[in-house]
């Protein structure tokens, strides 16, 4: 792969190596003080049992210790790889890096903030294993405020209904994947923001798994105008001739408020003489020019599709691999 470099223990590279059972895909941006007790975790869960591992940490972009703390970790555990983007690319790009790479039949995708705990890759493991392509984490007793889980609800809604898929927790990426589910969508991966519901778009079977969630130390990066931003790439990503739809919709709600509107104003006018067209003509006008607003962002998110993919332009650079 094009910007891969094989990490090297003495004359050993990854590729000598025998590919491991299991692979652990692991994005973090600036988690110095988490990425210690992230690998001293899994190592304690998954070293006892039967299956051989590797941990690939894919730093996007941290300007702390963060790939310092990582580079430590690999010159000391040759099942530790690690990969360093120039800049800040964004989580889905981050995650495309680490399932190109990982080599193992199952692979479990986390974050490194520890709000994922590594004991529970385990029981997502043995999901895939007996039987289905995706074992989707299901954040039981969720620590987010309301301000963040909200429009997440909102945004899990949109994706069930867009995607076809029942499951109740889209945005958990605490996941495990059959390698073989996730090879034919890599194209896609990265590109969309919500890997797991692009995986099971190629109707990958799935199951749902209860994992804890640890409450967030410090700010949550999804702020609302992300959130909105983000629910527009859904309803671009997700759903088919969106902007036909919004289009039918606004030329009945904009009919029928005029139809009541002129209803009304001339019943206004006989009883009372007096129609107050400035008012309702300004409501309209509003209320047409907010439904507006939001299809020119609709069709902003689509330009800049296009424009990435005639610009051809990567996902991520890497600036370091290890």
């Amino acid at each position: 792969m094009a910007g891969t470099q094989a990490f090297e223990t003495g004359h050993v590279t990854d590729a000598d190596l025998p590919a491991p059972d299991v692979s652990i895909v692991v994005t973090v941006f600036n988690e110095a003080g988490s990425v210690d007790e992230l690998y001293r975790r899994t190592v304690a869960t998954l070293e006892p049992g039967p299956r051989t591992f590797e941990l690939i940490f894919v730093d996007d972009g941290s300007t702390d210790g963060t790939f310092a703390a990582l580079e430590r970790l690999h010159a000391s555990d040759a099942r530790v790889r690690a990969v360093r983007f120039k800049r800040n690319f964004g989580q889905h790009p981050a995650m495309h890096a680490g399932l190109a790479r990982a080599r193992g039949d199952v692979v479990v995708t986390m974050d490194g903030d520890l709000q994922n705990e590594p004991e529970d890759i385990p029981r997502l493991v043995e999901a895939v294993e007996a039987g289905n392509d995706v074992a989707s984490g299901r954040r039981r007793g969720r620590k987010d405020p309301v301000g963040r889980s909200l429009p997440s609800r909102v945004i899990n809604g949109m994706l069930r209904r867009f995607t076809g898929v029942a499951i109740s927790d889209f945005g958990c990426a605490f996941n495990a994947y059959r390698r073989e589910a996730v090879e034919p969508m890599l194209g896609s991966i990265g590109k969309q923001k919500f890997t797991k519901a692009v995986i099971l778009s190629g109707g990958a079977s799935v199951v749902e798994v209860d994992v804890g969630h640890a409450p967030r130390h410090g700010h949550s990066r999804y702020s609302p105008l992300r959130l909105t931003r983000l629910a527009l790439h859904v309803l671009a990503g997700f759903w088919p001739q969106p902007i036909q739809w919004i289009g039918v919709l606004l030329g009945t709600v904009s009919s029928l408020l005029a139809l009541a509107l002129g209803i009304y104003g001339v019943i206004f006018w006989i009883g009372e003489s007096n129609f107050p067209g400035p008012l309702f003509g300004g409501v309209a006008v509003l209320f047409v020019l907010g439904i507006q607003g939001f299809i020119l962002a609709l069709v902003g998110e689509y330009l800049g599709r296009i424009q990435r993919d005639v610009e051809g332009r990567p996902i991520y650079t890497i600036d370091k691999e290890l």
